[in-house]
């Protein structure tokens, strides 16, 4: 079965100006209706998708490099996907697994407990969202432990609701004025960004950190150490070598259950099914949600058998929780997978990208670093002469690309970073295009500060 539909052009296409005037009417009627509490990167409204192309009401034909915030991976309108929710669909959409089951969520968690690393006996929980995985991991961890103590990591995102707000590190837009915040939740330092010491000394100084941090509150009330093994809305950030290794040995030697949140690199992003892998470290339990489902809300909780099975019976679950029209969703996707295909676009987005863009750290005075594994990349812009980070640059270039018909997303804790997420069924002619926008926009970027001839003249010397 092909994987991206026919019908959707794979090319870029401006009909009009970005956003176009039907958007526009749009947004306004959006503003009269939805509170201004939820924000939009771009103000298009989309009438198709499929493959690396998002088609407004306008019909401009933008290309996707954020993928619904890694969600739609298998592209957004994946044969595999619809085939399955048709069929479910037709059949019931809901009676709440825990009034009556249905196999497709049994089937989730097979599927899950066979591919999520780690070689031991496993067992899953399905929920809805990623924070609610989250949480319930904590929730999870504190029965199997009898402990209360989380810890997490600087530069950390996890979710929204008011415990993974604790959990999460960036204050604006996430936490602001929404405390008081649940305790027992300590932030232990991470791999250092732009890691100037080394990789190799990066790991080892702070792993040293999070041992003194675990001693001085005592590391037997500790319930669980939670880590995203690349952080995402933080920036991107890949653990110096070493440091997952060394956050497994902590963990095993003090009792504590290490979390592998996976929500954003899971199911194929960084080239690997899990980005774990790349690290050869599993976590006592792994998070999934985001690209799962294709596009439809459903998360996971997926870990050692007697630590899930440690929590007594009812105390788990959910209304929505493994809704069986999501659970047919993630059977399209795992069949989407079974092949190959996807994780191999995966190492090719990562290196046709490297291509393009990596040069720029040598060519321009604004990207400090480009970095990631797989079709999970970013670049990060700041001064080079004192690494302070440029987010105002970073919004201008991702406006310029808006305005060229590329999607490309902001993140990172300062707001300096520009992460590419395209869909792992994007072709390589529509990559590209993307792409070389990017690296336009960039560049124009880079020439308009004062200090760009300096920088060329350094390049070339």
């Amino acid at each position: 079965m092909t994987l991206i539909q026919d019908t959707l052009p794979q090319t870029r296409h401006l009909a009009t100006a970005i956003p176009g005037p039907a958007s526009t009417a749009l947004h306004r009627e959006r503003e009269a209706h939805v509170t201004s509490g939820f924000g939009v990167a771009l103000p298009v409204f989309i009438n198709r998708a499929g493959g690396g192309i998002l088609e407004d009401v306008d019909g401009n034909r933008i290309i996707d490099l954020a993928a619904g915030i890694a969600v739609t991976s298998v592209g957004a309108s994946n044969p595999h996907v619809q085939t399955r929710v048709a069929a479910q669909m037709g059949r019931f959409t809901h009676t709440c697994f825990m009034v009556t089951e249905y196999d497709s969520f049994t089937q989730v968690a097979a599927w899950l407990n066979t591919h999520v690393p780690g070689d031991f006996d496993k067992r899953t929980a399905l929920f809805t969202t990623g924070a609610e995985a989250v949480e319930n991991a904590v929730k999870i961890a504190r029965a199997a432990t009898g402990r209360e103590r989380v810890l997490v990591f600087d530069d950390a995102y996890h979710g929204r609701s008011l415990l993974t707000l604790a959990m999460t590190a960036k204050e604006n837009p996430y936490k602001l004025t929404f405390g008081p915040f649940p305790g027992e939740v300590f932030r232990a330092p991470t791999a250092t960004r732009l890691w100037a010491r080394g990789a190799e000394a990066t790991a080892t100084s702070e792993l040293k950190a999070v041992e003194a941090l675990l001693d001085e509150n005592g590391p037997e009330t500790f319930a669980a150490m939670v880590i995203e093994p690349i952080q995402g809305e933080g920036g991107f950030l890949v653990p110096a070598p070493g440091f997952l290794a060394g956050l497994r040995e902590l963990a095993t030697r003090h009792g504590i259950v290490l979390v592998m949140d996976e929500i954003q690199t899971g199911l194929g992003r960084t080239g690997t099914l899990f980005a774990s892998e790349h690290d050869g470290v599993a976590g006592d339990l792994t998070l999934t949600a985001k690209a799962l489902a294709g596009g439809l809300p459903l998360s996971a909780v997926t870990g050692r058998a007697d630590i899930m099975n440690s929590v007594h019976k009812g105390g788990l679950g959910g209304t929505y929780a493994g809704n069986p029209v999501a659970c047919a969703a993630a059977l399209g996707v795992f069949e989407a997978f079974e092949d190959g295909t996807l994780l191999g676009n995966a190492n090719t987005i990562e290196s046709t990208a490297r291509e393009i863009l990596e040069p720029l750290v040598a060519e321009t005075s604004v990207v400090a670093e480009f970095r990631g594994r797989g079709a999970m990349l970013a670049l990060e812009f700041t001064d080079k002469a004192t690494l302070a980070p440029l987010p105002a640059l970073a919004a201008e270039v991702a406006a310029a690309c808006h305005g060229q018909g590329v999607l490309v997303l902001v993140c990172g804790t300062d707001g300096n970073v520009i992460r590419l997420l395209p869909p792992l069924v994007i072709g390589q002619e529509l990559l590209r295009d993307g792409l070389q926008v990017l690296r336009g926009a960039i560049t124009a970027a880079n020439n308009a500060r004062p200090d760009a001839a300096n920088t060329a003249a350094l390049a070339s010397a």
